[in-house]
């Protein structure tokens, strides 16, 4: 009887969820991003430093030149994503695959663009892996843009998840008329993924999801990629949603048209809590216009952001991430990029 209890214990230990390290105490912030495709460095990874902890203030490192540059696929990457593992001991950045710069043909990157994403990753955010090349949407996507990931304690793994049109089975030269939607895979490790399922589909384009949790509630900000109109009178903005579960099909609905009257349009969204107070801020991609522009709010679920006052950010960030750092991290940073 005792040696069944013990290979129970043991049994128990070795299938439950990985516990996730305690939380860090955060000194300021680090900000990946891209410049866009109007040079043909635009399309790379750059990299800004919080002045402490003050989430509006930055400076760009590395003389403002790229810290990642991609040397697969199309040899140009966009929208890159940080991730800090549950352990607290390493990172993934995720980027897409993507060269607009020298074509700007965003219908053939629709139809025939990459099928996979780039992932780096590393312990300190300065030193990173060799870059992976790696395959995640099926044979009917035309596109893999904008790729995250929030790690699902249920599962003991990572939700990656992205925006891809899919075309029919029967049209392999992706001829025919779609939609983007949001895919999402499983990982361990960013290296092997479950096959690709269907997370937001509404029956018009969504693209750039980025979620967080707060309170045992999954929020999510997703992009409405339709054409502003009388029947989508929030179309090229941000629309807000919330669930129980990270994974779930079927979101309520939070807030739309997030932005409006204080920004043109808006796009590729990162959201995240301030590291000193109760608040928390989202960064909206104004394309086309001045890049990154920050909102804040103080309960996700009201819905109600604000625009920031007296900012000063990178000098164009485009889509990409920020992210809570300790001081040792955002020391790291700095020293080797000054």
């Amino acid at each position: 009887m005792r040696a069944l209890l013990v290979l129970a214990v043991l049994a128990a230990n070795l299938f439950a969820p990985t516990q996730a390290a305690a939380a860090p105490h955060y000194a300021g912030y680090v900000f990946f991003y891209f410049t866009g495709e109007g040079t043909s460095a635009g399309e790379q990874v750059y990299l800004a430093a919080s002045r402490g902890n003050d989430p509006l203030h930055w400076d760009e490192l590395n003389g403002g030149r790229p810290v990642l540059t991609s040397a697969l696929g199309d040899k140009g990457v966009r929208d890159p994503f940080v991730i800090r593992s549950p352990k607290g001991d390493r990172f993934y950045l995720l980027a897409t695959d993507l060269r607009i710069h020298g074509n700007g043909d965003w219908d053939a990157a629709q139809r025939f663009g990459s099928k996979h994403i780039e992932v780096w990753e590393s312990t300190d955010l300065v030193h990173w892996s060799a870059q992976r090349h790696v395959r995640v949407s099926p044979d009917t996507a035309g596109n893999t843009w904008a790729p995250e990931a929030y790690w699902d304690r249920t599962i003991n793994a990572y939700v990656v998840f992205w925006a891809s049109k899919l075309y029919a089975e029967d049209d392999p030269g992706h001829t025919g008329n779609t939609h983007n939607r949001m895919l999402y895979a499983t990982t361990r490790d960013f290296r092997t993924f479950s096959a690709p399922k269907v997370w937001v589909d509404p029956g018009h384009s969504v693209i750039d999801s980025t979620v967080i949790e707060d309170r045992g509630r999954y929020y999510r900000f997703t992009k409405d990629e339709r054409s502003a109109s009388p029947d989508a009178p929030c179309g090229k903005f941000i629309v807000a949603e919330r669930a129980k579960k990270l994974r779930d099909t079927s979101y309520d609905f939070v807030a739309d048209c997030i932005g409006a009257g204080d920004i043109s349009r808006g796009e590729g969204p990162t959201v995240f809590k301030s590291n000193t107070e109760n608040r928390w801020y989202l960064f909206i991609d104004e394309f086309g216009g001045r890049g990154y522009v920050p909102f804040t709010a103080t309960d996700l679920a009201a819905g109600d952001w604000q625009l920031a006052t007296g900012y000063e950010l990178p000098a164009r960030p485009r889509h990409g991430t920020v992210l809570p750092v300790t001081q040792s991290e955002l020391d790291g940073v700095r020293a080797a990029h000054p």
